[in-house]
């Protein structure tokens, strides 16, 4: 059979010569798809774990390698479109914006693995750019969408972007949220408000844990329950909220916390009290001194110390305070570059409250609560000591006693 046979016979059946070049084209992209996926992006990823740094296995993922495979397959069915010349404008439109769907989720993909490389950086903990990327992503994305649909449609992005001019406020009203969420972003992050790993304490959606993400629309925390809430960024500008960084980078955190004297219990120290207060080692200077001043002063003003009320005279509340107060600075977990006080507060119903506020050199919560404890143990055993009472509302042992008397 002659070539000029075979030219005739394909000249009389079209479409039986239109299957095979259609054959042929599909067949070469699908070449084409085969040879990017499994030699050439097999042998970049290779190349990418050779390497010492793990940069480039964050930046050239295989999700990102295996979109940028099926763009290679578009590109020769886009190049060979002029061989079907009935379907010319309709396969190049189909293509491009293929093309271009699979351009912006690479191109989505690189911006998440920018983000996990920057996340690698001490500085991302005070300057996270999520929120930022998420913006740059959904800018990108509309672009995008504004391209493909003008490949589709074969007009000019111009005349697209002109009518979404006119939609302006519809934007506005469907995109308001993002937009906040934005403002609040670059509010969030210049003024250094809250940083990855913070603590915060937010009453107002019931959330006090660490915050583990910021992102363009949610700032995620992890409740100290384990449970996380979720709360909008820009809502998170709306409400009051507490950061306890500060307290952390400080290396001390705050005990405020009173016992409760039983007024009934304070009393004038006599001589038995005083000599057995000087036995208390932390106390044995602040005696003698204390001493030493009291009986300067009567003597200096003539006072008759015979009447109890007459002149100065120590006291075993007074006492029990400079006890605390030897005994916290004696203390090695407690930080005495902070603020200390052993004070009173105005009495009430439930005694006289004396309040110690001092700061721990630990500000591990864990830690924290144990020295706390370990400080009130020591102070509610010692109490007795100097004939004080502690306060307490009465229980039924209480009325017990009193029947049974």
């Amino acid at each position: 059979m002659s070539f000029d046979t075979v030219s005739n016979w394909l000249n009389q059946h079209q479409s039986i010569t239109q299957m095979i070049v259609a054959s042929g084209v599909l067949l070469l992209s699908l070449v084409s798809y085969f040879i990017t996926k499994h030699y050439i992006i097999l042998a970049v990823s290779k190349l990418v774990e050779k390497t010492k740094t793990k940069l480039d296995d964050i930046l050239l993922k295989k999700v990102m390698l295996r979109r940028l495979s099926f763009i290679v397959p578009l590109i020769v069915i886009y190049s060979f479109a002029s061989v079907f010349p009935w379907a010319e404008d309709i396969i190049r439109k189909v293509t491009v914006a293929l093309i271009s769907f699979f351009v912006l989720l690479t191109i989505g993909t690189l911006l998440t693995a920018l983000n996990e490389i920057y996340r690698t950086l001490d500085v991302s903990k005070g300057r996270p750019i999520k929120g930022y990327v998420q913006v740059s992503k959904l800018i990108i994305y509309v672009i995008g969408v504004i391209i493909i649909i003008s490949s589709l449609v074969g007009r000019s992005p111009l005349v697209l972007l002109s009518g979404f001019g006119a939609m302006t406020a519809v934007i506005l009203l469907i995109f308001r949220d993002t937009i906040l969420s934005f403002v609040a972003s670059i509010q969030i992050t210049s003024n250094d408000l809250v940083r990855v790993g913070d603590w915060i304490e937010v009453p107002t959606y019931g959330a006090d844990g660490d915050v583990v993400d910021i992102a363009l629309h949610t700032v995620k925390i992890q409740n100290w329950n384990k449970t996380f809430t979720i709360i909008p960024t820009h809502k998170l500008i709306d409400v009051t909220f507490k950061n306890w960084r500060g307290m952390q980078i400080s290396g001390g955190r705050r005990i405020k916390r009173a016992i409760h004297i039983d007024m009934a219990s304070i009393k004038f120290c006599d001589d038995e009290m005083i000599e057995r207060f000087r036995t208390y080692q932390l106390i044995v200077d602040y005696i003698q001194g204390k001493q030493e001043e009291i009986k300067r002063f009567n003597k200096e003003n003539d006072i008759n110390t015979d009447v109890l009320m007459n002149g100065r005279r120590m006291t075993n509340i007074g006492t029990f305070r400079a006890y605390l107060e030897a005994y916290l600075r004696n203390n090695k977990k407690i930080h005495l570059g902070m603020t200390f006080l052993i004070r009173q507060l105005p009495a009430g119903p439930s005694g006289l409250p004396i309040e110690i506020y001092v700061f721990t050199n630990d500000t591990v919560w864990a830690h924290y609560e144990a020295i706390q404890s370990d400080i009130f143990d020591h102070i509610f055993a010692v109490v007795r000591e100097f004939d004080l009472r502690l306060f307490q509302n009465p229980t039924g042992e209480d009325f017990a006693r009193i029947r049974d008397r």
